[in-house]
């Protein structure tokens, strides 16, 4: 009984702090909605096993629908978009990520023909649904490892040491959950060894995981640098989800708390946003797009840019452009392409503001400046 409260308890919490994660200005970005969606997946995983202990399948068959449908295929999936995320590598722009759910969509495939079967709709025969669940069971002991490996390749690309610790323990935490699920299954299978009890300690570390995600991923490290803010959200959320968080809170007041300097958290991630990843080359970049990736308001990325460096937006990105400009024209590789080229390749929407935009800051225009370097 007390197992079982401590898991509802896990449920309940990890949902909670979900949909904290996912609706609060305090946390907002690309990275920590990946986040949220893992800790949603890892609840709904021990959630299954509360309805196995509870004996809810016998009383609702259609939960061993959802039981079916192997869950730990899109956990590591979600993790591994949170690390690429978290420390911004050029590879999750990439479609080809979108592979990675594959392996679920056909364990949910497989549990709806299987659901199918059972009553009375029968689409594959017995011998043939046989032959699909084993490759499942192949796909989950060789993807899921195949997905953390990968995804410790990533960790070395932060540059934040504070940050790099954080996401290396995730990954180990993670990683020691997953593998030992994988060999649990590896037991099951060639040993024939009741794995019930195993699973029951795993569902415990599970809830360790949503725990230490809550007080010390978030709040320790302060994914959303706001740790009193952060504290009293999750007491308002936790006692009353139903309430929306005190009006007196006004996160995006407590962010601007941070001094306006270069050493500013945000400024410092946005200089190596531009010259670690160079955001500047995508022609469509806005303040939008740089406030979701920052974490904080548009308004608050102009006020940043222009308390810093005294320039605007537009004039801010455009300079770093304009360097690349002018690396790219004293680089042979680029030696015979067109000016107007190198501009759209350095982010320029148009020729003209190219050409408007170079001047400006080098009081030549592109022509002028590539001649006087001969």
């Amino acid at each position: 009984m007390i197992y079982t409260s401590l898991l509802i308890i896990a449920i309940f919490q990890g949902i909670v702090l979900s949909v904290i994660i996912l609706k609060s200005p305090l946390f907002r970005s690309i990275a920590n909605k990946y986040l949220a969606y893992a800790i949603f997946t890892l609840s709904i995983l021990i959630l299954n096993l509360v309805f196995e202990l509870t004996e809810a399948f016998s009383t609702i068959p259609f939960l061993r629908f959802i039981d079916n449908i192997e869950w730990a295929f899109i956990f590591p999936v979600f993790i591994l978009l949170f690390v690429i995320n978290q420390v911004n590598h050029p590879v999750r722009n990439s479609k080809k990520l979108l592979w990675l759910f594959l392996p679920f969509g056909y364990s949910a495939t497989i549990s709806t023909i299987n659901f199918l079967n059972v009553y009375g709709f029968p689409i594959l025969e017995m011998r043939l649904f046989e032959v699909l669940t084993h490759i499942e069971f192949f796909l989950a002991i060789s993807f899921i490892p195949s997905v953390l490996i990968y995804t410790y390749s990533f960790l070395k690309f932060s540059i934040d040491q504070q940050e790099k610790k954080w996401l290396a323990i995730l990954w180990a935490i993670v990683s020691i959950l997953l593998f030992s699920w994988v060999l649990a299954l590896l037991l099951a299978l060639f040993l024939n060894y009741g794995i019930s009890y195993f699973m029951k300690i795993l569902a415990l570390l599970a809830t360790f995981v949503i725990h230490w995600t809550a007080y010390i991923g978030i709040y320790k490290f302060k994914l959303a640098r706001d740790p009193a803010g952060i504290n009293t959200l999750l007491k308002n959320e936790l006692l009353n989800s139903h309430n929306k968080v005190s009006s007196d809170f006004n996160p995006e007041m407590e962010v601007k708390k941070e001094s306006l300097t270069v050493d500013n958290h945000y400024f410092k991630k946005l200089e190596i946003l531009c010259t670690k990843h160079q955001i500047y080359r995508d022609n469509s970049l806005n303040r939008e797009k740089i406030a979701e990736e920052l974490g904080i308001s548009a308004g608050y990325v102009s006020q940043l840019i222009n308390t810093v460096t005294g320039k605007n937006f537009t004039n801010y990105i455009n300079q770093y452009r304009i360097d690349e400009v002018k690396k790219m024209i004293l680089d042979s590789e680029f030696e015979n392409y067109s000016l107007l080229a190198i501009g759209l390749e350095s982010g320029f929407t148009s020729k003209t503001t190219f050409y408007k935009s170079f001047k400006k800051v080098t009081g030549m225009t592109p022509n002028e400046y590539r001649k006087s370097l001969k």
